[in-house]
């Protein structure tokens, strides 16, 4: 299929270029591999018309490799007629679709215009569509899924569970239905400046305060309303103890509101979305990932980066475990736990040793988490 002398054409088929953890960790193997001398030709098929920061941050890399729709997703066929002329005309070995259940009529607009390696790629376990009605979702639901199994020529999930929830228990196909751990960077967090001091003062928060960190898209999905309870009940029992939250979403609003019932406003801070995360975290004393135990989150990639930073964990169990490593300070919580009993679990955490940095950094090497691993892994997939 691939010819010997050039690399494999790929195009990758996301949402937009922007901040968005599919979109970013695929720059960041597209910059990996390209620091390592390693030849790929990479492509990204956009739904959104507007560029994305990514585009900005990465524009060496990035300025001729992004197709960017002649049409919006509504109406859905004209937007797919169109895809199928850009796999038909593109010349790809292999169209690598990132939507998950979504993933369905792009593989059938591929199959019928080339002849590329197919393969689709779930980073999340909830098997949702995105469509209003709950009547198109429930009908939709188990034919795109059926679609997705008969074209792909390979199924790829982010974690187990990812993939044993598309499967339903359907035994994996050897060679075909994988797990692709993502690649994960620790030298940002290595090289972080860690300046506490200096982290509080910009903040406005008192000297010596202990930070419980929220990183991520502050919306319900996440639930980071839990977040603010367990500060409120952790302050009772360490008044150093504050809040902050990294991120932004439709929650952030009512966050604020519910701070300042109960009494917080002056001990929490909404950063918005940063790109100094590495930094954030090591300046930070616990991160909180207080999300739905079902359906799990896909790949936790922001729990990796809490124990990179060295941070004490409080984890929500709806935490995959392919994403914890040895020596992390972690206490796995069920939600159906009141608040208090989360506070205290982090109040016990204080009477024990930080993780190491340098620790958890040489744990990550020793996992398929691992930058070089998991872009080989990434490549294997695309020979034929």
């Amino acid at each position: 299929m691939f010819e010997d002398s050039l690399p494999p054409r790929v195009l990758h088929c996301v949402e937009r270029m922007h901040t968005n953890a599919i979109e970013t960790w695929l720059v960041r193997m597209q910059r990996h591999a390209l620091n390592a001398g390693l030849p790929i030709d990479w492509h990204y098929h956009v739904q959104s018309i507007e560029p994305g920061a990514l585009e900005g941050q990465y524009q060496e890399q990035l300025s001729d490799r992004v197709i960017r729709s002649r049409r919006s997703l509504s109406p859905p066929w004209a937007f797919f007629r169109d895809f199928h002329e850009v796999c038909r005309m593109g010349n790809y070995d292999v169209v690598h679709v990132h939507a998950d259940l979504m993933s369905a009529p792009y593989l059938a607009a591929a199959r019928l215009a080339c002849h590329a390696k197919l393969i689709v790629h779930l980073h999340n376990g909830c098997m949702e569509l995105p469509v209003g009605s709950a009547i198109k979702k429930a009908l939709l639901r188990e034919p795109m899924r059926r679609i997705c199994l008969a074209l792909a020529d390979k199924i790829v999930g982010v974690s187990n569970y990812t993939l044993d929830i598309f499967l339903r228990s359907r035994p994996r196909r050897p060679g075909r239905d994988v797990v692709l751990n993502l690649g994960v960077e620790s030298k940002p967090f290595l090289k972080a400046s860690a300046n506490r001091e200096r982290f509080r003062r910009e903040l406005g928060l008192a000297e010596g305060s202990l930070v419980l960190l929220f990183a991520g898209r502050l919306c319900s999905e996440k639930n980071p309303l839990f977040a603010i309870s367990v500060l409120s009940e952790l302050r009772k029992l360490e008044p150093r103890a504050v809040g902050v939250f990294a991120g932004s979403g439709a929650e952030e609003q009512p966050l604020r509101q519910r701070a300042l019932e109960l009494g917080l406003g002056g001990v929490t801070r909404f950063l918005g979305w940063r790109a100094d995360i590495p930094d954030i975290m090591c300046c930070s004393d616990w991160f909180i990932h207080s999300g739905p135990e079902y359906p799990m989150e896909g790949f936790g990639l922001a729990v990796v980066e809490a124990q990179l930073a060295g941070l004490r964990l409080l984890l929500s169990r709806g935490v995959q475990q392919d994403t914890l490593l040895p020596g992390s300070c972690i206490r796995s919580l069920s939600l159906a736990e009141p608040a208090a009993i989360w506070a205290q679990a982090a109040y016990s955490q204080l009477e024990e040793t930080p993780p190491n940095r340098g620790q958890a950094a040489r744990a990550l090497a020793n996992s398929p988490m691992d930058m070089d691993r998991a872009l080989a892994d990434l490549l294997r997939l695309y020979q034929p």
